[in-house]
């Protein structure tokens, strides 16, 4: 199984400017405890793997995968019936995009769980973006460990420090919704 972790422990550490390994597996759990909880609002997993999903036929030519962006798919079989690659534009067979599947000289025949489609999908490396995001939003956690809870403090000279109390800061949340799945097929 190819972890899922959206970053590395060095990665985490230059960015926090830490050397000493002390607090190593708080960072490793919440390295890995972001990278889920990012995925799981994405509504997708990131990292590229393998998928085999079985659909209903829409008697169309065309069909939409799961999950993206599509790099290689394995087969695709219609009642049971295996479909080759088309070698070109014209000869029958599948084609493939990042995002879809497209048929010549067949149709994707109505019915109820009649397709299987087998392919990778997913980024080989990480989005430095989505990368950045998960490093800003382990730093932030890992500093708020003093102040758990607290939502604001008054100071002795008179001034209240207010903290942000929300799952994801404005600019995290902002580039999230560029790779978020947002309908479900």
């Amino acid at each position: 199984m190819v972890s899922q972790d959206l970053t590395t422990l060095a990665n985490v550490k230059s960015w926090l400017g830490l050397s000493a390994g002390n607090d190593d597996p708080l960072l490793e759990r919440m390295i890995s405890g972001f990278s889920q909880n990012i995925q799981s609002w994405l509504n997708r997993q990131l990292k590229s793997q393998d998928y085999t999903e079985n659909r209903d036929g829409n008697g169309g030519r065309s069909m939409t995968f799961a999950d993206y962006p599509v790099t290689e798919v394995s087969s695709v079989k219609i009642d049971g019936k295996p479909i080759l690659p088309a070698s070109d534009f014209t000869s029958p067979g599948y084609r493939f995009s990042p995002t879809s599947l497209v048929l010549n000289g067949y149709i994707f025949s109505k019915g109820l769980q009649n397709i299987e489609i087998t392919y990778t999908a997913g980024f080989k490396e990480v989005p430095a973006d989505i990368e950045q995001a998960v490093i800003e939003l382990i730093g932030l956690r890992y500093k708020e460990r003093d102040r758990i809870g607290q939502q604001s403090k008054n100071m002795a000279n008179g001034e209240t420090v207010t903290y942000m109390i929300k799952d994801f800061p404005d600019d995290v949340l902002t580039l999230l919704k560029n790779y978020k799945k947002v309908v479900p097929l």
